[in-house]
């Protein structure tokens, strides 16, 4: 408990949470289970993307990330242009006001240091920045935590995550080539450390596929595949929709295959602009073996994936989610994250470029994954372990840097 005569530690939390996307909120539940059972008295709150949604599903007060509604449509008139660059100027204001109210703000996790997905220097780079510039100034430790990097080529949008990763008080990768590309960028990195992505911190059910590989004699079990609505990075605007189409008419093709091999199929999504996609390949592959689920949670996502025999995706945390439970799993790789991620685990030879799908190609690679799925559910059972103990750790490492002033001495919690 914490003394009467001390005022309880202020901790805010802040990103594109609560707007739809499963793995960001995956790394807030993440982060909150560990302050929830390490700090206790920690009074917390969020400047986020969906504050109405993370108040909801978390219980906690929540501020709106931008002061302007329309951050996140495009402006065309001159009127919704000069309210969004309005808005600009009032968020500085708004942003350090609510940094200097904490003693810690946390960026739980998230690729919020890189540019894999279409992104706009003054979008979520300017949010990012304005917070860590306003820490640095308001004297609030800003902490960075298993987020995602990468290297990034266009110059105002590398100059505000440079800037936001040098003034943060506390940095941690989820991976070691994010912190090589933050260091390629300018920041010193030499006492960083690499963790799992968060997620791993999250409990999950265990995966039933064993159960059936044990019977020879039973009916191939479900496949669950993880779809996005994927049109490249930054650096592929020009080829957007020819990268969309390639992956949908392949991702198609692969399903129908497994469909008329009397395999059930289940599409799962990790955001909510996936429905999209979900209700095109509905439409393009006719069959009741073919259904689509609705994920709220990665808790949902994985109970989906626990009951499959192999899952096939696209999304990062889609994927983390198919690692946790044990399952077998094929990704379709937009990013270096995710051939990192694969590796990592012991399926790095597992790995399809989402950019150019190939039906015939992906589903000689997926006959080969399941020919080998009981040695790997073995081998991902052991890398769990490995990643939950590494996660355990940054969590007591958190507690030393960020929570210095507290009498709290950090207890080593059972891994889930």
């Amino acid at each position: 408990m914490t003394p009467a005569n001390r005022t309880p530690v202020r901790v805010g939390v802040f990103g594109l949470l609560g707007s739809g996307n499963l793995g960001n909120d995956g790394s807030l539940e993440a982060v909150l289970g560990y302050l929830r059972a390490e700090h206790p008295e920690a009074v917390v709150d969020a400047l986020c993307g969906g504050p109405e949604a993370v108040t909801t599903r978390f219980g906690i007060p929540a501020t709106r990330l931008h002061w302007y509604r329309g951050e996140y449509r495009t402006a065309s008139r001159a009127g919704a242009i000069a309210a969004k660059g309005l808005g600009k100027l009032v968020d500085v204001f708004r942003t350090a006001a609510w940094v200097r109210r904490h003693d810690v703000v946390i960026v739980p996790g998230m690729g919020v240091l890189e540019a894999t997905l279409p992104l706009r220097p003054w979008g979520f780079p300017y949010s990012l920045f304005l917070l860590c510039a306003s820490g640095r100034l308001l004297r609030t430790r800003v902490a960075l935590v298993s987020v995602g990097a990468a290297t990034i080529g266009n110059r105002p949008t590398r100059a505000l995550v440079r800037w936001s990763g040098r003034l943060a008080a506390y940095r941690s990768y989820r991976d070691a080539q994010s912190r090589d590309a933050m260091r390629a960028m300018g920041v010193d990195t030499a006492r960083d450390e690499v963790y799992p992505d968060l997620a791993f911190a999250l409990p999950t059910s265990r995966a039933s596929g064993p159960d059936k590989l044990s019977d020879p004699s039973a009916p191939p079990g479900p496949v669950c595949v993880g779809v996005m609505d994927f049109h490249g990075g930054n650096d592929d605007r020009a080829r957007a929709e020819e990268i969309y189409r390639r992956y949908l008419d392949g991702t198609i093709r692969f399903v129908r295959t497994l469909a008329e091999e009397g395999r059930p199929v289940r599409l799962l999504t990790g955001d909510q602009c996936d429905a999209t996609v979900v209700a095109a390949i509905l439409d393009a592959v006719d069959s009741p073996l073919v259904t689509a689920a609705e994920p709220s949670s990665l808790a949902d996502l994985m109970k989906e994936m626990a009951a499959a025999d192999t899952v096939v995706a696209i999304r990062y945390h889609n994927l983390i989610c198919a690692l946790k439970t044990g399952t077998p799993v094929l990704a379709l790789c937009y990013a270096a994250k995710s051939d990192s991620l694969m590796a990592e685990m012991g399926l790095g030879a597992y790995c399809h470029p989402a950019r150019e799908v190939d039906a015939d190609r992906l589903l000689d690679q997926f006959r080969a994954l399941e020919k080998r799925s009981a040695e790997l559910r073995q081998t991902l059972t052991e890398r769990n372990l490995a990643a939950a103990r590494r996660l355990e750790h940054q969590f007591n490492s958190l507690t030393t840097t960020l929570f210095p002033a507290t009498d709290h001495a950090p207890t080593l919690r059972k891994a889930p």
